[in-house]
């Protein structure tokens, strides 16, 4: 056999093809969480989509698991503590084109807390608010998509 990786190992050949073919992936955690009919988001103080609403959430830190990520975004931005482990997974958002700063994979979690858990804004966030769901914002991203698969989730689970 003759050729460009006849001396090449396929382990090799396989390596060098994927480092022609990789981008860099992102690792993001959401939370979705319910009081009552509302749900709660933060006004994005930030691009991309400064002003517009979203979920509560961002990167998943080093040594980190995407439902503590979640936990802890979620007390960084609305001062609202939901333990990890009280938090239910809605699944995983990894549609290319879904954030335009690149290739973003979001796992998003759900959770309910009692009526009248007050959130006030905090780290990056210009505001948070409870939004009823018959009536939400524009939100951005594809955080209307993950709310409805929440809800979703919500209402079979009930």
């Amino acid at each position: 056999m003759t050729g460009q990786y006849e001396h090449q190992s396929v382990r090799e050949y396989t390596a060098a093809k994927r480092a022609d073919d990789t981008e860099t992936i992102r690792y993001t955690a959401d939370a979705v969480l319910f009081s009552g009919g509302r749900v709660l988001l933060i006004e994005r103080g930030w691009p991309p989509f400064e002003g517009r609403w979203a979920l509560p959430g961002g990167h998943v830190d080093p040594g980190e698991t995407g439902r503590h990520a979640a936990a802890r975004e979620l007390a960084e931005e609305t001062g609202v503590r939901v333990p990890a482990a009280e938090l239910t997974l809605v699944g995983v958002f990894d549609a290319p084109g879904r954030d335009p700063r690149g290739r973003y994979v979001s796992v998003a979690y759900r959770a309910e807390v009692p009526a009248g858990t007050e959130a006030t804004a905090g780290d990056d966030a210009a505001d948070a608010r409870w939004w009823p769901l018959t009536a939400l914002p524009l939100v951005a991203f594809d955080h209307a998509q993950i709310i409805s698969a929440a809800v979703a989730a919500r209402s079979f689970q009930r």
